[in-house]
């Protein structure tokens, strides 16, 4: 039996300087659908995001850009970070940004309590700094620099020189995790997935972990400690926080912050990108073992969106902004397309010519004839009301059995993150619904008044299915599956569609006859490859 803990799930902190891609859009979607998907079984679900808005590259774009650091985040979340929630349509919880005054208290407290436990110490550091990560680099994480930058040491990831820094700061203790982490993965080996990624992460554990400088005395734009103002904590080790500080972490006992906390604490769910794995993975369960709190039971590592061979970077003029692609295709489209061709873990490429061909046959040719075939026969053949569906036959036998494991099978892979397995077997779902008609021919049964019984039972059935995919896909596309719940008569009959229940949705029979069905607008438009 599961525990009575919400169900918490965070993107990554995103870093506010960079305007948001599609990456980051995958990214949000791909937690938007899990989260969704958690609701409609039923589950009390909290759904984090936000933006990391500290460290040196916010300081010098401001001051290249002749204002102040906050002015400068407060208009990029403002005209960038949150409009795109909506381009997406995002439904989360919470936006934290680690500009917020909750998060900065909160910080500090737990900062404090790391320190007190004995697991921070003053050192000076001299070493290599990438601000295009805002990582301190080892010796063997750079790559010799060729041309314009030979002799040089390069951030691997940026392809430019590191900065060689020299400070005095305060250390967090990571080496004396390095045992209790590798115990912990050894004991819960589904704790960072994909399996790729858990070998990485405990690869570099072994290697043998060193202490690392958790905050900066030549950066002003950040949190101080509190116990030297002259140093800002570490842009990182701030940032990781959020997943801590939102969930209500060091709020006041008592208050509903701190009862949330009690509710949802640990996250279920880290998602993150590949390149920031290292910090997820050994850095942040190492921060909250010595804060004496539970690491999270999951961190999910997911791959790079690629465009054109190359990892999607706004540095490298691959970044392709949410919005164009949406204003094309719309945002179901969008969330189907990338949750569905690429498999969540793995790299994966887009291009405009492969979302078209998907969108047209699976979308368009797929669900959204069936929808627009499946209302406008009810209209034509039974004046709008969904007619009786007795005396199933073997064919109407095949859908209801399809429906069944196409609903195990999907509730199996989206709990697990396996997007693309879930929206399948959904699609499986509709290809033998479509089957069903072509074979079935109601238009033919409708020129016979004999068959009309047979008639009423194939029509009940294509709406039927229709209402159980509009409840599968929700989680998926909520604008189109919204519409087709209202079409097929679920919202007058069976309430919001969010309500619906993912173990009751293959219950067969839910809509009643004399139900009102109606042809709307096309789920899916046509659009010409050009556009």
């Amino acid at each position: 039996m599961a525990d009575s803990k919400a169900f918490y799930l965070t993107t990554p902190i995103y870093y506010v300087n960079d305007a948001p891609h599609i990456g980051h859009a995958y990214t949000t979607t791909a937690g938007d659908v899990a989260t969704r998907w958690r609701r409609q079984r039923g589950e009390d679900v909290w759904f984090l995001t936000g933006v990391d808005e500290h460290g040196t590259k916010v300081e010098r774009a401001a001051e290249a850009g002749g204002v102040t650091p906050q002015e400068w985040v407060d208009r990029l979340v403002e005209d960038a970070w949150l409009p795109v929630l909506g381009t997406v349509d995002a439904a989360n919880d919470d936006f934290i940004r680690t500009t917020e005054p909750r998060h900065k208290e909160r910080v500090q407290h737990f900062w404090e309590a790391v320190r007190d436990n004995g697991y921070v110490y003053s050192a000076p550091y001299e070493g290599p700094y990438c601000v295009g990560c805002e990582e301190f680099k080892l010796p063997g994480d750079l790559v010799p620099g060729e041309g314009e930058f030979a002799g040089q040491q390069l951030c691997p990831v940026h392809g430019r020189p590191v900065e060689q820094l020299q400070e005095e700061n305060w250390f967090f203790r990571l080496s004396a995790f390095q045992d209790r982490l590798l115990a912990h993965y050894e004991a819960h080996p589904e704790a960072v997935q994909p399996r790729s990624a858990y070998n990485e992460v405990v690869s570099f554990i072994r290697q043998g972990l060193v202490d690392i400088s958790m905050s900066r005395s030549s950066v002003g734009w950040g949190i101080p400690l509190t116990w030297d103002p002259g140093q800002v904590i570490y842009v990182w080790f701030d940032a990781l926080l959020n997943y801590a500080t939102a969930a209500g972490y060091g709020a006041e006992p008592g208050s509903a912050d701190a009862e949330r906390f009690e509710r949802i604490w640990p996250p279920d769910v880290n998602l993150v990108g590949k390149d920031i794995l290292r910090f997820h993975a050994v850095y942040w369960p190492a921060m909250l073992m010595a804060a004496e709190l539970e690491p999270p039971r999951k961190v999910f590592a997911h791959g790079w969106l690629l465009v054109g061979g190359e990892k999607m970077s706004k540095s490298k003029l691959t970044g392709i902004a949410p919005a164009q692609i949406i204003d094309t295709f719309g945002s179901d489209a969008f969330r189907y397309y990338f949750l569905r061709a690429i498999q969540f873990g793995q790299d994966g490429s887009f291009s405009w010519e492969d979302m078209h061909a998907r969108y047209t046959a699976e979308l368009a040719n797929g669900l959204g004839n069936l929808a627009s075939r499946g209302t406008a026969m009810v209209a034509r053949y039974r004046d709008g009301e969904l007619p009786a569906g007795h005396d199933l036959n073997e064919p109407e036998q095949a859908i209801i059995t399809a429906l069944g494991r196409a609903v195990e099978v999907a509730d199996r892979a989206f709990c697990d993150l396996d997007f693309s397995t879930g929206i399948v077997a959904v699609k499986e779902f509709i290809d033998a619904v479509n089957l069903y008609v072509t074979e079935q021919e109601p238009w033919v049964l409708a020129k016979d008044e004999s068959l009309s019984g047979r008639l009423d039972v194939v029509l009940n059935t294509i709406i039927e299915s229709l209402r159980a995919i509009a409840v599968l896909y929700n989680p998926v596309m909520p604008k189109a599956m919204s519409s087709l719940w209202e079409q097929t008569g679920g919202q007058a009959v069976l309430g919001p569609l969010m309500e619906q229940r993912v173990a009751d949705v293959a219950r067969w029979g839910q809509l009643a006859p004399g139900t009102r069905v109606t042809k709307g607008d096309a789920l899916f438009p046509r659009i010409d490859e050009a556009s």
